[in-house]
């Protein structure tokens, strides 16, 4: 048997209730999430308030077994059109890490439960450079979905990918004051990782690969102490 994790680094700050929920049971437990799936799929907020020309929410499939939720920022345009979280060159970076911390590549998508903070594509920036970034607005909007998520999913570890998800969970800090190190909200672990894209220059610097290193050792120390 391995280890204990190591202890954690730091609280993280809550972005729901604080106090612990109990699960419903199985089958109903399962309703709530279908439920909560429909409202997903037939939100129009974003689209109605003037935010995005049209919603076209993504959801992930949910099973008893998955027990790590992973947090994106938004769905980008190939999630978009294929209909499924990272669905682009980012998917295959963040499969990368799964592999290598000892998670199936041919199920790792079906072990975790995928979600973002917000559930349509914002569009292309303004700035010509990648994807917009979702406004507090939009945030606000898609948030009550998210701690949905997380109180009837009830991870044991939660991986926020990137600024705006990992400041959701353990407040603003830069990116390499947080990768590598686990952290907690309520009843679960906190792993940060920067966002996946392959273009990122943060995660192409040398001097962060080692901090992304350390949090790939990290997720597969989860894996197997959580039974994740």
């Amino acid at each position: 048997m391995s280890a204990p994790l190591p202890v954690r680094s730091a609280p993280a700050r809550p972005i729901g209730a604080t106090e612990p929920r109990d699960q419903p049971p199985g089958d109903a437990r399962q309703a709530e999430i279908a439920a909560l799936h429909a409202r997903i799929l037939g939100c129009r907020a974003c689209e109605a308030a003037g935010h995005i020309p049209a919603a076209r929410p993504v959801r992930h499939p949910w099973t008893p077994a998955q027990r790590t939720m992973i947090v994106g920022q938004a769905p980008g345009a190939q999630t978009e059109a294929k209909r499924y979280h990272f669905a682009g060159p980012g998917g295959r970076v963040l499969e990368g890490w799964f592999v290598a911390a000892g998670f199936s590549g041919d199920s790792w998508r079906e072990r975790c439960y995928i979600t973002s903070l917000t559930r349509c594509f914002p569009g292309k920036s303004p700035r010509g450079k990648g994807d917009r970034k979702p406004s507090p607005a939009e945030l606000a909007l898609c948030r009550p979905f998210l701690e949905t998520e997380l109180a009837l999913v009830r991870p044991r570890l939660i991986v926020p990918l990137g600024t705006m998800a990992i400041e959701l969970f353990v407040g603003k800090r830069p990116l390499d004051g947080v990768v590598g190190r686990l952290f907690e909200h309520d009843d679960a672990l906190v792993l940060p990782f920067p966002h996946p894209s392959p273009v990122s220059r943060w995660l192409n610097d040398p001097a962060h690969q080692e901090l992304v290193d350390r949090a790939v050792s990290l997720l597969g120390r989860c894996r197997e102490d959580l039974e994740l």
